[in-house]
Protein backbone atom coordinates (compact mmCIF):
# COMPACT_ATOMS: atom_id res chain seq x y z
CA UNK A 1 0.00 0.00 0.00
CA UNK A 2 1.34 3.39 -1.00
CA UNK A 3 0.50 6.31 1.29
CA UNK A 4 -0.02 9.99 0.52
CA UNK A 5 1.67 12.16 3.13
CA UNK A 6 0.25 15.63 3.74
CA UNK A 7 0.66 18.41 6.28
CA UNK A 8 -2.48 17.09 7.99
CA UNK A 9 -1.20 13.52 8.46
CA UNK A 10 2.63 13.74 8.33
CA UNK A 11 3.30 13.80 12.09
CA UNK A 12 0.93 10.91 12.76
CA UNK A 13 1.71 8.74 9.71
CA UNK A 14 5.46 9.36 9.51
CA UNK A 15 6.89 10.63 12.80
CA UNK A 16 4.64 8.54 15.08
CA UNK A 17 4.84 5.39 12.94
CA UNK A 18 5.84 2.19 14.72
CA UNK A 19 7.55 0.92 11.57
CA UNK A 20 10.14 2.64 9.34
CA UNK A 21 8.77 5.10 6.77
CA UNK A 22 10.10 5.97 3.31
CA UNK A 23 8.88 9.35 2.06
CA UNK A 24 9.22 10.10 -1.65
CA UNK A 25 9.21 13.90 -2.07
CA UNK A 26 8.10 14.58 -5.64
CA UNK A 27 6.21 16.89 -8.02
CA UNK A 28 3.89 16.00 -10.90
CA UNK A 29 6.03 17.97 -13.39
CA UNK A 30 9.30 16.23 -12.43
CA UNK A 31 10.62 13.76 -15.04
CA UNK A 32 12.93 11.78 -12.73
CA UNK A 33 10.07 11.62 -10.18
CA UNK A 34 7.82 10.03 -12.80
CA UNK A 35 10.60 7.57 -13.58
CA UNK A 36 10.85 6.59 -9.89
CA UNK A 37 7.08 6.29 -9.32
CA UNK A 38 6.69 2.65 -10.49
CA UNK A 39 9.71 1.58 -8.42
CA UNK A 40 8.32 3.29 -5.30
CA UNK A 41 4.91 1.68 -5.88
CA UNK A 42 6.55 -1.75 -6.28
CA UNK A 43 8.52 -1.36 -3.05
CA UNK A 44 5.35 -0.22 -1.25
CA UNK A 45 3.73 -3.52 -2.24
CA UNK A 46 6.75 -5.67 -1.41
CA UNK A 47 7.38 -4.08 1.99
CA UNK A 48 3.74 -3.66 3.03
CA UNK A 49 3.52 -4.17 6.79
CA UNK A 50 7.30 -3.83 7.26
CA UNK A 51 7.91 -0.31 5.93
CA UNK A 52 5.35 2.42 5.33
CA UNK A 53 6.09 3.87 1.88
CA UNK A 54 4.44 6.92 0.44
CA UNK A 55 4.68 10.16 -1.47
CA UNK A 56 4.64 13.82 -0.51
CA UNK A 57 3.91 16.34 -3.28
CA UNK A 58 6.20 19.31 -2.61
CA UNK A 59 3.97 21.70 -4.58
CA UNK A 60 0.98 20.86 -2.39
CA UNK A 61 2.87 20.44 0.90
CA UNK A 62 5.21 23.44 1.03
CA UNK A 63 5.43 23.38 4.84
CA UNK A 64 6.80 19.81 4.89
CA UNK A 65 9.20 20.56 2.03
CA UNK A 66 10.57 23.52 3.96
CA UNK A 67 10.65 21.66 7.29
CA UNK A 68 12.93 18.98 5.83
CA UNK A 69 14.95 21.22 3.52
CA UNK A 70 13.99 19.46 0.30
CA UNK A 71 15.68 21.50 -2.44
CA UNK A 72 15.85 18.97 -5.29
CA UNK A 73 13.52 16.19 -6.32
CA UNK A 74 13.09 13.35 -6.22
CA UNK A 75 14.29 13.18 -2.63
CA UNK A 76 13.75 10.02 -0.58
CA UNK A 77 13.94 10.17 3.20
CA UNK A 78 13.73 7.23 5.59
CA UNK A 79 12.37 7.88 9.07
CA UNK A 80 12.66 5.52 12.02
CA UNK A 81 11.13 6.32 15.39
CA UNK A 82 10.32 9.83 14.25
CA UNK A 83 13.89 10.62 13.21
CA UNK A 84 15.36 10.95 9.74
CA UNK A 85 17.86 8.09 9.33
CA UNK A 86 18.73 8.28 5.63
CA UNK A 87 18.26 10.64 2.70
CA UNK A 88 18.84 10.32 -1.02
CA UNK A 89 18.52 12.98 -3.71
CA UNK A 90 17.91 12.04 -7.35
CA UNK A 91 16.80 8.96 -9.20
CA UNK A 92 18.27 5.66 -8.08
CA UNK A 93 17.94 1.91 -8.53
CA UNK A 94 15.65 -0.52 -6.77
CA UNK A 95 18.71 -2.29 -5.33
CA UNK A 96 19.96 0.97 -3.78
CA UNK A 97 16.61 1.78 -2.19
CA UNK A 98 16.13 -1.78 -0.96
CA UNK A 99 19.60 -1.77 0.59
CA UNK A 100 18.76 1.45 2.44
CA UNK A 101 15.47 -0.01 3.66
CA UNK A 102 17.09 -3.26 4.81
CA UNK A 103 19.67 -1.23 6.75
CA UNK A 104 16.91 0.19 8.99
CA UNK A 105 14.86 -2.99 9.40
Amino acid sequence: MEYKFTTANFDNEVLASEIPVLVDFYADWCGPCKMMAPLVAQLAEEYDGKVKIGKCNIDEEEAIRARYGVMSIPTMKIFVGGEEKDSLVGATTKDDLEGRLKAVL
